[in-house]
C-alpha cells in the first residue's frame, strides 16, 4: 500500500477493467448505469490519450455475462479479452502475467461489482502481489449504495486509494503547458465531463471566440409572434 503521498503519473501506473459486462450491469444500483457507462468509457479514453497499460478483463462471457460494452471495447479494438472463471480476477493466470508484464507497482481498477469483483481483486493483489490498488470509485458500482459504499470503506481500511476517472484524467495531464496532450484532454472533458464540459465549450467561444466544434443550421433572429417574418426583416 501506498506509504507516502505520490502522484499519479503515465509512467507509474496501468488499469484493468474488471466484468464491465450487460448481466453485471444490470445489478448495479449505486450509480446510474448511463454515468457508469459514460465515467468507464471516459477513463478509457483517458488512459489511451497517455498511453497507459490497460487490462480487459471477463468473466463467464457466453455463459452468463454477456459481452463487454461496444463503447469500451471500441477504444482498446485489438486489446485480447482475459477471460475468466472466478469472480476474484487474481485467481486467473494470464491476469497475474499481464500485470506482471507491464511492470508497474500501481494498478488502477474499474469494474463490478465494487463489492465482489473489485474488493476480492484489490486484497489479493495486495496481499499476494505486492500492489498499490487505486480504486475508481465512479467508474465502478455495487448491487446498492450500501454495498458500494462500505466495500469502498473496507478497502479504504486496508490501504486501497479511492479515486475518481475525472481526477485521474487531471492527475495524467498535470500541466496545461503539455501541449501534447493538451487537445485531446479537453476532448475527452468536453464529451464525458457535464457541467466541466460545457464550461469549457462556453470559455472557447464566448470568450476566446473560438469556432463552435459542431456545425448547424443558420441561427434565425427572433421574430415576435404575429408579425411576419419579412415585416421583422
Amino acid at each position: 500500500m501506498p506509504t507516502k503521498p505520490e502522484l499519479l503519473t503515465p509512467d507509474n501506473c496501468q488499469l484493468i477493467f474488471i466484468d464491465h459486462q450487460p448481466q453485471m450491469a444490470f445489478g448495479v444500483q449505486s450509480i446510474d448505469l448511463q454515468t457508469l457507462k459514460n465515467n468507464v468509457v471516459a477513463l478509457a479514453k483517458s488512459a489511451k490519450v497517455f498511453d497507459i497499460p490497460t487490462i480487459i478483463t471477463t468473466v463467464e462471457t457466453e455463459s452468463f455475462s454477456g459481452h463487454t460494452y461496444p463503447e469500451l471495447l471500441a477504444v482498446f479494438p485489438d486489446h485480447p479479452l482475459l477471460e475468466r472463471t472466478s469472480m476474484n480476477s487474481w485467481d486467473d493466470q494470464k491476469v497475474r502475467d499481464a500485470l506482471a508484464k507491464h511492470g508497474r507497482n500501481k494498478v488502477i481498477v474499474s469494474g463490478l461489482w465494487t463489492e465482489v469483483c473489485n474488493n476480492s481483486f484489490a486484497f489479493s493483489a495486495m496481499a499476494e502481489g505486492g500492489y498499490e490498488i487505486y480504486m475508481v470509485a465512479d467508474a465502478s458500482g455495487g448491487t446498492t449504495p450500501e454495498a458500494h459504499d462500505y466495500a469502498m470503506q473496507r478497502m479504504i481500511q486496508a490501504g486501497v486509494v479511492p479515486v475518481t476517472w475525472q481526477q485521474i484524467l487531471l492527475e495524467w495531464q498535470r500541466d496545461w503547458a503539455r501541449k501534447e496532450t493538451y487537445d485531446a484532454v479537453l476532448d475527452i472533458v468536453k464529451e464525458h465531463s457535464g457541467a466541466y464540459g460545457m464550461g469549457v465549450d462556453y470559455a472557447y467561444t464566448m470568450v476566446h471566440k473560438a469556432d463552435e466544434r459542431v456545425s448547424h443550421g443558420p441561427r434565425l433572429d427572433p421574430v415576435a409572434a404575429g408579425q411576419t417574418q419579412q415585416a421583422a426583416e
